[in-house]
């Protein structure tokens, strides 16, 4: 999945998400006829919204978040007033892990770096983490999505938002309704921040 680090200093010397791109083209190993999901979004968006690996749709196309939970968290943005094309949309995990699998910590561990330097760039007042390995990967290793679902966090001046994923809300319809209200809640935030 990763054929070689980086290290800090190389990625500080990064100045903007294109080269930062390219980097991940150069790390990352998408399986065979998979494409890498870099991310798409506006370069200084004031909301990011973080998943945390791309599915078979996003490995086909490249893009993050085209699938079914793509297309229903498209809906609940809309239903929010957030327009996504406003919106930084990326994955901790740049390559969709062999078999769909949930990613390993080391894999994590690993996309960790690329992952920071690019919150960095764009700088977002807002992320919003989709799912408890988009929590666990900026806020802390040991978080429980079910825990802290919809509780505002702080870190370096950048207000977090932890929700579920889309794609838990499927199965869940208590969830599904959770979901929701945490991105009325974002949209409630970007109002007051003048966006």
């Amino acid at each position: 999945m990763i054929v070689e680090t980086v290290s800090p200093y190389d990625l500080q010397a990064i100045r903007n998400l294109e080269a930062l791109d390219a980097v991940c083209h150069r790390v990352f190993l998408p399986e065979p006829g998979e494409k890498l999901v870099f991310g798409e979004g506006p370069e200084h968006a004031r909301l990011l919204l973080l998943g945390e690996a791309p599915g078979e749709k996003e490995a086909e196309t490249g893009r993050p978040f085209v699938g079914n939970s793509g297309r229903l968290l498209n809906k609940y943005l809309q239903e929010a007033d957030i327009l996504r094309e406003e919106a930084y949309l990326t994955n901790v995990i740049k390559v969709r892990p062999p078999g769909n699998r949930k990613p390993k910590i080391s894999e994590i561990k690993e996309a960790l770096p690329i992952l920071l330097r690019q919150i960095e760039l764009i700088h977002p007042a807002i992320i919003v983490c989709l799912g408890s390995i988009a929590v666990q990967a900026i806020v802390d290793r040991k978080a429980k999505i079910t825990e802290i679902r919809g509780e505002w966090l702080e870190k370096h001046g950048i207000r977090i938002l932890p929700t579920y994923h889309p794609s838990a809300v499927f199965r869940d319809e208590i969830k599904r309704e959770l979901l929701k209200q945490d991105l009325f809640s974002a949209a409630n935030a970007l109002t007051k921040l003048g966006t």
